[in-house]
């Protein structure tokens, strides 16, 4: 574990994996919670933790440093389900990249369990794990000036749904109905770090080779 300080009152905490990023993030809810931690943001990413709004960030950047990580906590109980059309114009690429058919490529993404690792680029955007190492994509070389809402996307490890139209070069295999940001919802975003997710695929429009 490394802890860096960030301007006056932050400090940015890296770990070695996004699973100890994940258990360190839920350590520290607990202890904001229980009121032993005062601090006004945590916001973890890939493989850190940012905390914002301490009073003495020295006094716990020495606390964190002598301590030992946590163990990683039971995924999340919260399932949110996406249904999707597996209809995207980079199903075939990324099918190909796999070595199977565009039907089997859909079939082995939502077999997987899924989880939000952490959020980030565009407001309700989060960063899903849960396909194996093997089906890593690379982005598209030319990012697209707009991807439509609703576009399930990969690159690298992750899955991800574009919340909203936006530049992006993750590979688009499928399309989802399903509003991941809404401002009259409380809490707006659908997903948040530790929620599980599973894509559910709508069966009239699975791809027919």
């Amino acid at each position: 574990m490394r802890v860096l300080p960030v301007g006056e009152d932050a400090l940015l905490v890296e770990v070695s994996s996004g699973d100890e990023a994940q258990a360190l993030h839920a350590e520290l809810l607990r202890r904001r919670a229980e009121g032993s931690l005062p601090v006004g943001e945590i916001v973890p990413a890939a493989r850190t933790v940012l905390l914002d709004g301490l009073s003495d960030p020295a006094r716990l950047a020495a606390e964190l440093t002598a301590r030992e990580l946590p163990a990683v906590p039971p995924r999340a109980v919260r399932t949110v389900e996406i249904p999707v059309r597996y209809d995207g114009p980079d199903l075939a690429e990324v099918a190909a990249h796999w070595g199977v058919s565009a039907r089997e490529a859909a079939r082995i993404h939502a077999g997987c369990a899924f989880r939000v690792a952490f959020c980030g680029f565009a407001p309700g955007f989060g960063y899903l794990t849960g396909l194996p190492s093997r089906y890593d994509v690379p982005r598209r070389p030319t990012p697209r000036t707009a991807v439509p809402a609703g576009s399930v996307a990969l690159a690298g490890p992750y899955t991800g749904v574009y919340p909203r139209s936006s530049p992006g070069g993750w590979q688009l295999i499928g399309t989802t109905d399903l509003v991941l940001w809404d401002h009259a919802r409380v809490p707006a975003a659908l997903l948040s770090p530790g929620t599980r997710v599973r894509f559910v695929p709508v069966a009239s429009t699975e791809p027919a080779t």
